[in-house]
């Protein structure tokens, strides 16, 4: 059984390699990743059917015939899982690991309903691979009659061959290029290796924090000044957007908008991909914008959490501890406590990532989701019936018409987007796919055999440049209403979308950031690396010296300033998490810890790997330091004291 289950592994490698460079355009061969894909898989092989045969023999001290049975069924559901996961690979290119526990079970139902993946067919297809997969086997007792002296030679010459790969590997196991690093893992051992450290290794934490070596080369000093709250500080944060706005009569409106997948490749100057925002960027010529931008996090999780208060991630990010959330503020929040109006739309459910908990605790005005949506707009199309709810233009008109229209309050409002999300399904598909082969073309001067290559992401593309003009429909509505003229309007997207192969372990994280506003007195571009946590303290320290508005004494968030450099520096000391139960990645200065490589970066977030054993310490140390803090943060909720805005 255990050499069918190895001839089918070996199978399963090859089919994902066909489906990955069959439904991608790579830029490495398939040769490239072929022979330490391989190795992975012999090496999960032995560890596998090691283990296997350890509880094979227990049981057969009381049946061999059950012992049989019972191998036979965990060696199919073993394949069926290979199967599954090489499926879900192939599509997201991205292996399945610690994120699968951080979703609740009706998360999950929704993400695979939304797919198209959950349905009657699919499933008894997988009923009858599994039936397909214990007949495999049993033929495998039936024909496989070895000697015993033949076994011990294939499995001696196994493990030279196996430790002669370990001595002196093929290729690198580490890359820069993250895709081409997860194409090389054998996707079953990920998932086990990440499973077994969830459950082992969670919520550690030693009282023993720096206070804070990071400080240094950092824009703000902040004063940490009790050990028992070790996120909690004091500090003076400079207003950087002041000199490029005209003075302010009264504190203004301000509008974010959150587009899902907005990932800068794609989008604005210098996108490596060619920009498929033809208004953003018109947009971008009348604003302020941050060219190296990052996100907190590589998945919508973290965008309200990141942006809006900087907070740290606890276990599963920081929206997963809705049940009991520790005393934070927010821009919110603080908004509020400063006479603002707030109010929030989306075309999904609210309670996907918890999002609606954490709204609720900043008390929120007014709060719209799918269920706030009149009868005449219709939902987003569909595979299945099921869709994650409406379409970016719906969610603007919605939200749109359900604005007061008369208010003596200053406003803050968020709308937030869905369509560029898997399954990628956008409306008005033949006016859409006959544009993006115009913008192929025309725009991004495109060859036949170029505009092929991007055509092999189609759908993706084509809900880019829907969401594009969704906002372009928006901005030409909002232009009309009376308090425009006193509106500062924020536009960034919340991570890069994983189905177009990414060009290094930080493009996940590179987002566009635009600021615009009638009230800005000259446009710029800024080449100084800054991220999502940035955004929250700069607008107040901006509100506090332009508007008068009451800033509390004490900080939890992360964040610096907004750098307005011209040219490319980074002065940022960050954390950012993959995916949920992923914590891998640190930034500290123009240096990038990932998943223990260090890297340097440049501009456009380009990265190269360094070696720096001094270094690579010393990031170890920072980033081991925040986790155990964020540790300590998630097992006694000690993250903000009582205060008293001043």
């Amino acid at each position: 059984m255990s050499l069918i289950f190895f001839i089918l592994m070996i199978g399963f490698r090859f089919l994902e390699l066909k489906l990955v460079f069959d439904s991608h355009i790579l830029p490495f061969q398939f040769d490239e990743v072929l022979a330490v894909g391989l190795l992975d898989d012999i090496s999960w092989y032995f560890y596998f059917v090691g283990l296997l045969l350890i509880l094979h023999g227990i049981v057969s001290f009381f049946s061999i015939k059950i012992a049989k049975w019972f191998s036979q069924l965990i060696f199919g559901i073993a394949l069926v899982i290979q199967l599954a996961l090489t499926f879900y690979f192939s599509k997201s290119l991205i292996p399945l690991g610690k994120d699968l526990y951080a979703y609740s079970t009706s998360d999950l139902i929704l993400t695979v309903e939304a797919s198209g993946q959950l349905n009657p067919t699919n499933l008894i297809l997988i009923g009858i691979f599994f039936v397909v997969l214990l007949f495999l086997l049993q033929t495998g007792i039936w024909i496989m009659r070895l000697s015993l002296r033949t076994y011990l030679y294939v499995t001696g010459i196994s493990y030279l061959l196996l430790l002669a790969a370990v001595i002196n590997p093929l290729v690198d196991l580490k890359s820069q290029d993250e895709t081409k690093q997860n194409i090389k893992l054998n996707k079953s051992s990920f998932l086990a290796f990440q499973t077994f450290d969830y459950f082992m290794f969670t919520n550690e934490y030693y009282f023993d924090f720096y206070l804070r070596s990071t400080n240094e080369g950092l824009t703000v000093k902040k004063d940490y000044f009790d050990p028992s709250y070790p996120f909690a500080f004091k500090a003076n944060y400079t207003d950087v957007l002041g000199p490029y706005f005209d003075s302010l009569e009264k504190a203004p409106d301000i509008v974010f908008v959150l587009i899902e997948s907005m990932g800068k490749a794609y989008s604005g100057r210098d996108a490596y991909l060619g920009s498929f925002t033809p208004f953003l960027d018109s947009l971008e010529q009348h604003s302020l914008v941050w060219l190296n931008n990052v996100s907190s996090t590589g998945r919508t999780f973290g965008i309200l959490p990141g942006i809006f208060s900087g907070l740290p991630f606890g276990e599963k990010g920081f929206l997963e501890l809705y049940q009991d959330f520790p005393k934070h503020e927010s821009l919110l929040s603080v908004l509020r406590e400063n006479d603002y109006e707030v109010r929030y739309f989306i075309g999904a459910d609210q309670n996907f990532d918890n999002q609606g908990s954490f709204l609720n605790y900043q008390k929120v005005d007014q709060l719209v989701d799918i269920l706030g949506f009149d009868p005449k707009y219709e939902k987003a199309p569909s595979n299945t019936g099921f869709s994650w709810g409406y379409s970016d233009k719906e969610l603007f008109r919605n939200g749109l018409e359900k604005l007061p229209t008369n208010t003596t309050k200053p406003q803050l409002r968020i709308f937030q987007t869905q369509t560029s999300h898997d399954p990628y399904l956008v409306p008005e598909l033949p006016f859409y796919q006959s544009k993006l082969r115009s913008h192929l073309k025309d725009n991004l001067k495109l060859n036949d055999s170029q505009v092929s290559d991007y055509l092999a992401y189609e759908d993706v593309y084509m809900t880019l440049l829907y969401a594009d003009d969704a906002v372009r429909e928006f901005m030409e509505a909002y232009s009309k209403r009376p308090e425009f003229e006193n509106t500062i309007f924020i536009f960034t997207g919340d991570h890069r979308l994983p189905d177009i192969p990414m060009s290094s372990r930080l493009d996940r994280f590179h987002v566009p950031l635009i600021i615009y506003s009638p009230l800005l007195n000259r446009p710029s571009y800024f080449r100084g690396m800054t991220s999502h946590f940035e955004v929250t303290p700069s607008i107040l320290a901006f509100l506090r010296d332009q508007a008068g508005l009451k800033m509390p004494e004490i900080a939890t968030w992360q964040g610096q300033v907004l750098d307005t450099s011209r040219v490319f520096q980074s002065k940022l000391a960050m954390p950012m998490m993959r995916n949920k139960n992923q914590l891998l990645d640190y930034l500290d200065g123009e240096f990038f810890l990932s998943d223990g490589q260090l890297f340097t970066i440049s501009d456009n977030l380009n990265i190269d790997p360094v070696t720096d054993n001094d270094l690579t310490n010393k990031l170890n140390g920072q980033f081991e330091d925040f986790k155990n803090k964020n540790n300590y943060m998630v097992q006694t909720r000690k993250l903000l004291p009582v205060q008293q805005i001043n």
